[in-house]
């Protein structure tokens, strides 16, 4: 007999009446010129609308709230490749916790850092890649015994994540297949859950960069792969190792991890502004990616979430002026 998951379907459902005041109910809107390219009915739900540019707050918010007036005294520290870090400092603000330590890899996108210098939240920039801002930010909550807030390993913030799934599932009840971006696998996690509890016929999909597989070979051997040594990707806020407890709570509820080249990335994010006028970063547009470059056997209403539109302007302009396009 399988372990109980250490999410319920009833937390997730919790989570959203407790971060309703704090978090937007984000569009899920239907793409006619991307589902004519893709040759599917193609929905986009629009977690670039959220608060801070992503879906990051409903998990922060949520594992924030349940914690005690001492844990929330203590301070509160987290690691980011930037979008975490940002829904953790959004968090803290509303609801009025004093200080906030966020440890960011020097490598984020200086368009997530700006706005985080916005926020009464000490930032600090620590090493080239999530693993190292991960381990200064347990180092410090050691050291200082302030309240670690995990990214994506962790029962709070998966039911938090999970909130998205449970809009999805309200406005389309019987989505076909539901493609989502995955990193540490909170969000995939949570949406899994939710929306199977709706519609277990729902095929659900998470997309890696392949620069960074660690889902998918997280799937194929049976256990969470964390931390991974992944190679360079545009997407980082997807480069890493995939959580034990999502892994836990997902592993029967994912039907496939599909993997997306970097060039292919690229072309997502062009196209979604061609199609939708809709701007995201290269971690939330892995789901077009692989809706566009068939990587997925596609059935029905099909639903993408686009994660975050934190794009820094540099490297739109880049892609934008790249001439010569492959794929």
């Amino acid at each position: 007999m399988s372990a109980a998951s250490p999410v319920t379907v009833a937390d997730v459902h919790a989570a959203r009446e407790r971060i309703a005041p704090y978090v937007i109910r984000t569009p899920l809107t239907h793409s006619f010129l991307l589902g004519r390219q893709v040759g599917f009915d193609v929905w986009l739900k629009q977690e670039n609308r959220q608060h801070t540019g992503s879906f990051k707050p409903r998990g922060a918010l949520n594992k924030t709230m349940r914690l005690s007036d001492a844990e929330r005294s203590r301070g509160i520290v987290a690691a980011s490749a930037g979008n975490h870090a940002l829904g953790v400092a959004y968090a803290c603000q509303v609801l009025g916790v004093d200080r906030a330590d966020v440890f960011v890899q020097a490598t984020a996108a200086p368009a997530k850092i700006a706005k985080l210098q916005q926020y009464p939240a000490a930032v600090h920039l620590v090493g080239e890649t999530f693993d190292k801002a991960q381990q200064a930010a347990w180092a410090f909550s050691r050291e200082t015994g302030a309240t670690f807030v995990s990214a994506y390993d962790d029962p709070a913030v998966i039911a938090g994540q999970g909130t998205c799934g449970l809009e999805i599932v309200d406005e389309m009840r019987n989505a076909d297949t539901i493609i989502v971006p995955v990193g540490g696998g909170a969000l995939i996690a949570g949406i899994a859950l939710a929306a199977k509890s709706v519609n277990p016929r729902a095929h659900i999909v998470g997309v890696n960069p392949a620069a960074s597989p660690s889902a998918r070979l997280s799937f194929q051997r049976g256990h969470a792969i964390d931390p991974y040594e992944h190679g360079p990707t545009l997407a980082h806020g997807l480069a890493g190792g995939f959580g034990r407890t999502p892994f836990q709570v997902a592993r029967n509820l994912i039907d496939d991890i599909v993997l997306v080249t970097e060039e292919e990335i690229k072309r997502a994010i062009v196209t979604l502004i061609d199609t939708d006028q809709i701007l995201a970063e290269a971690s939330g547009v892995v789901g077009v990616a692989a809706a566009l470059y068939k990587k997925i056997a596609l059935r029905g209403a099909t639903v993408i979430v686009v994660s975050g539109g934190n794009i820094d302007s540099g490297v739109l302009k880049s892609i934008l002026n790249d001439d010569s396009p492959t794929g």
